[in-house]
């Protein structure tokens, strides 16, 4: 009886510390009915602790036929990712983010591509795109959002970011606290909190020097989903203290400043999201000053390019590109 009772003790203490392991790397999900600025900034803001926020839409959907009537002819810059590039290393690219090979083009002719398949096929996105002045910043509960979570300074306009299905951005963080929505279909999330930085292998802040904007130091250089342990043997630690959650249509990913993030658009189809960018608490941080290090390093380049761009027949796109890197 007493090894018996070792043995069953043993397997409770697995079983519970395995129920913490999961409670620790989980995302909680609270309904925005019982969100209120001081419990959101309590729990979750002070903290830089991600959260769902869920039952936003009651009504309404971003399909690909409502964004083209609300839209229609405005013109947007697309990035053209093609799907060639996930199969090489990394530290192979040439570009990364909003680096990548970039377009102009109306909304409803970007719109055809999703139906023909051609922007699944060559994996063109829209990404980081602004929606001041169109009515969509008006839509549904946009304007409280804000003032229900208590984010009173946002940094940048609510964007739109849409493309097929199966798109990835990269491993990545962001300096600012970031409220990413889901419009239409949904998302799958993997997070790393800011302590596993350098068990992610970010690209080095000189880099920049050589490729401006292109590269980026506050990107990844490993597959959080095909983990290369030869290469890169601390990505087992960070695996441990990864967090992985799916966002559905109405519901809101809170990231803090500093988290890593991978999203996935799931399905075959259309995948639309809204986000905003809003000034963290957590003002000074080591990867907040990689970031600064390594924009100070392409500054030359970024100079230059704006040089070129200003006496470019179509200053106005080329400057407008530039501008969406930064």
């Amino acid at each position: 009886m007493p090894a018996l009772n070792l043995v069953l003790g043993l397997l409770l203490v697995t079983s519970v510390a395995c129920d913490m392991s999961d409670l620790v790397n989980s995302i909680p999900r609270v309904d925005i009915l019982s969100v209120t600025p001081e419990t959101f900034s309590d729990r979750y803001q002070k903290n830089g602790n991600p959260v769902v926020i869920t039952g936003l839409l009651e009504e309404g959907d971003w399909n690909l036929e409502y964004l083209c009537d609300r839209l229609g002819d405005r013109e947007f810059i697309l990035r053209f990712y093609g799907h060639e590039r996930y199969k090489r290393d990394k530290r192979q690219w040439k570009s990364i983010g909003s680096g990548v090979e970039s377009q102009g083009m109306p909304f409803v002719k970007y719109a055809e591509l999703l139906r023909n398949r051609q922007a699944h096929e060559q994996d063109i996105y829209l990404a980081k795109c602004s929606l001041k002045d169109t009515s969509l910043t008006h839509a549904n509960f946009f304007p409280k959002l804000g003032e229900k979570l208590g984010l009173k300074q946002p940094v940048t306009d609510f964007n739109l970011w849409m493309g097929p299905g199966g798109h990835i951005e990269c491993l990545h963080y962001d300096t600012l606290d970031s409220t990413l929505i889901q419009m239409h279909g949904a998302k799958k999330v993997v997070l790393f909190p800011p302590s596993q930085t350098f068990n992610l292998y970010p690209f080095p802040v000189f880099g920049h020097l050589w490729h401006g904007l292109k590269l980026r130091c506050w990107f990844s250089r490993v597959y959080p989903e095909q983990p290369d342990f030869k290469s890169f043997p601390k990505l087992q630690v960070a695996l441990d203290r990864k967090y992985e959650v799916i966002i559905d249509r109405g519901e809101l990913l809170y990231i803090p400043a500093g988290w890593w993030h991978e999203v996935t658009a799931l399905g075959d189809e259309m995948v639309c999201s809204v986000n905003r960018f809003w000034r963290s608490r957590n003002q000074f941080s080591w990867t907040t000053l990689r970031v600064y290090l390594g924009f100070l390093c392409a500054a030359p380049q970024v100079l230059l390019s704006l040089a070129i761009a200003f006496f470019s027949p179509n200053r106005d796109r080329e400057i407008r590109k530039i501008l969406q890197m930064i």
